[in-house]
């Protein structure tokens, strides 16, 4: 499975591995909107350390959900991004998302 979730006491962590491109964004998305429906939680957690390329529909994945939490009151973060995974994300101002190890509790949205 491309994604994976996992609960715990800061919330929703997905587990994204391989490629994020139109296809596989189409099914995280699917994914990732029902286990949020589902659980609601405050914090949602992109691991994004398995990814190996992502492409703008990964982008849109992301801040398609970072409106929902946003909505709900809640916060997305960013975490193990690849450089090339992380280039992405600055050039698409996704950069404030990104919370690097130790730093966890400073970056939010």
């Amino acid at each position: 499975m491309p994604i994976e979730f996992m609960y715990d006491k800061n919330g929703l962590t997905a587990a994204i591995s391989g490629e994020i491109d139109h296809h596989a964004a189409a099914e995280m998305r699917i994914m990732t909107d029902g286990e949020l429906e589902r659980a609601m939680p405050r914090t949602l957690t992109f691991d994004m350390r398995g990814v190996t390329f992502m492409d703008s529909s990964g982008v849109g994945l992301i801040l398609g959900r970072a409106r929902t939490m946003k909505r709900w009151g809640g916060r997305i973060r960013i975490t193990a991004p690849s450089g090339r995974v992380e280039k992405m994300l600055k050039l698409s101002g996704l950069a404030p998302l990104i919370v690097k190890s130790g730093k966890e509790g400073e970056k939010n949205a």
